[in-house]
């Protein structure tokens, strides 16, 4: 296996829940709005001074750490004709060369000090277009795959903007993040995906339910 050296961290960020307000006179609580930040602890659970509104959705071991490639950022803008902020998908890593066709379930990374493992796909919200302004951008998201993706901690550690992100171990299963988002949001009835993807051992506890649930219902009904 090749070895990608030096991915290089565009921006590194955290925030905290807030009430942002959006629309005509709406608000709701969120922590999308990450702050750039130069050096920062990751534990198990997530990057010190970052946390989640919508406990239901977000957060937990398997969803520590969101990733989102910096390639898709001149995509978007070029798409909807309008500059981005940094971390404008409320990603904590925006990262070169880790497009969601080539970062595999279960594949593990060092980030700066720590050791990451990728589990699932990142599900996209509306609150992407409400803090954007930008609708139907979410909808364009979950339409190409291109979601940015979530990992676990295997071993604790501190982050830095000016770290490097190496790939230390690639799954030798191979499925991708794009190809589990493809059958994630599109291919409900792939009898055959969906046990590919539950071959994989390391894929996000909450992932692996909705598809057991999907594969049993499709079994019963073949």
């Amino acid at each position: 296996m090749q070895k990608i050296a030096a991915i290089e961290i565009k921006n590194l960020a955290v925030g905290l829940p807030e009430l942002m307000k959006y629309g005509e006179g709406k608000e709701m609580k969120t922590a999308i709005r990450k702050k750039n930040i130069e050096r920062v602890f990751l534990s198990k659970d997530k990057f010190h001074g970052d946390d989640v509104a919508d406990l239901k959705h977000h957060g937990g071991p398997d969803r520590a750490v969101c990733i989102y490639p910096y390639e898709h950022y001149a995509l978007w803008e070029k798409e909807f004709g309008k500059p981005l902020p940094t971390a404008a998908f409320g990603e904590n890593v925006t990262a070169t060369n880790m497009i969601e066709d080539t970062v595999f379930i279960g594949d593990i990374y060092r980030l700066g000090d720590a050791l990451i493992q990728i589990t699932q796909g990142r599900v996209p919200c509306h609150t992407i277009d409400r803090n954007l302004e930008l609708t139907p951008l979410m909808k364009v998201m979950v339409k190409t795959g291109f979601t940015g993706y979530m990992c676990r901690v295997l071993e604790e550690g501190h982050v830095s903007a000016e770290s490097t992100i190496e790939l230390i171990e690639q799954h030798l299963q191979k499925v991708s993040v794009l190809y589990t988002n493809q059958v994630y949001f599109h291919e409900p009835r792939n009898i055959e995906g969906i046990q590919r993807i539950l071959a994989v051992p390391e894929l996000a506890d909450e992932w692996r339910g909705k598809f057991e649930i999907r594969l049993n219902n499709l079994l019963k009904k073949s």
